[in-house]
């Protein structure tokens, strides 16, 4: 796989001005990354606290490039018959009932169990062929012949031994299944792995991807953000609504808020017709923007503050 494959991903600007269109505000250094990653086939390590666009960033990819969204949702305790594959047992055993029928035939002759065993062994790899593999979303993201983007998504949920796993995948873009021998990828697969840094990931993941750390916006690219998801309001009340937010993410927070969330405030000021940014409309719409009854009620005991730099 190169850019040659993904003619909107061959130049800086035309990926920034796709990206935009299609609703991210992508800035340079993330626009370099996907180039580098399309060109030199290499998955991206996007890192960053919660809720900074990491897995908005593969979505738009996909649909920047045309080619569908593979996702792998990680968590604890994920194995290989999630994430790779899994056999159809059912089917299998469905097509054991019915030929039973036909093991008559097929033992005709035969003189003891030795022998018996001997010509049942020829037809066992029947079962374990390609029509009876399921394909999970790593194999299914590799059997997509005219490529995919797959999405990996909280890597840091999964196990260390989860990771072992990918190194095969991320390194060569194949899979050994026992069963059948190594699969390798019809076409390469552009990859992202988000991580919200809860543990960290070990050397060798990392040096098979290229790293991307996505941080809060700053106020003048939220407010890029914002005007772009919610073009209804205006400039004014966008300004002061963004800087609200940084300062309120400035406060210890048990959880600051996402730029979702800041999305989500932008368009309840539209539907109740909001004009300016007031304390009564702030202390009646806390909860879009924080999650936590104790953050809620620590922005309420710093609101003057808050709103005199949302005024600033």
């Amino acid at each position: 796989m190169s850019t040659s494959d993904y003619p909107a991903l061959d130049e800086l600007n035309a990926i920034q001005t796709a990206f935009e269109a299609a609703g991210y505000i992508c800035t340079t250094r993330i626009a370099t990354v996907i180039k580098l990653a399309a060109a030199l086939e290499k998955p991206v390590l996007i890192e960053g606290p919660p809720g900074v666009g990491k897995t908005e960033l593969a979505k738009t990819c996909a649909q920047v490039v045309n080619r569908p969204l593979v996702r792998l949702q990680c968590y604890e305790g994920l194995d290989e018959s999630k994430a790779l594959y899994e056999w159809k047992y059912g089917k299998q055993l469905l097509y054991t009932q019915l030929l039973k029928e036909q093991l008559g035939d097929i033992l005709d002759g035969a003189k003891g169990l030795s022998e018996s065993m001997d010509r049942l062994h020829q037809f066992g790899d029947v079962f374990y062929s390609e029509a009876f593999l399921e394909p999970r979303p790593l194999l299914k993201a590799m059997g997509a012949k005219a490529g995919s983007v797959l999405l990996i998504d909280e890597i840091d949920k999964a196990d260390f031994e989860f990771e072992s796993l990918l190194l095969e995948v991320l390194s060569d873009f194949q899979v050994s299944v026992p069963e059948l021998g190594t699969i390798n990828a019809e076409s390469k697969p552009l990859v992202f792995l988000t991580s919200n840094d809860t543990r960290d990931l070990s050397d060798a993941l990392k040096r098979r991807c290229l790293h991307l750390h996505i941080p809060f916006p700053t106020v003048e690219l939220e407010a890029r953000i914002v005007a772009s998801r919610v073009p209804d309001l205006s400039q004014s009340l966008t300004d002061q609504l963004v800087r609200f937010v940084h300062a309120v993410r400035a406060l210890d927070l048990k959880k600051a808020p996402a730029i979702s969330e800041t999305i989500d405030w932008a368009k309840s000021l539209i539907l109740l017709h909001a004009k300016d940014l007031e304390g009564g409309l702030v202390l009646d719409t806390l909860n879009v923007l924080l999650k936590y009854e104790e953050d809620i009620k620590m922005a309420e005991g710093q609101l003057p503050k808050l709103m005199a730099s949302a005024a600033a």
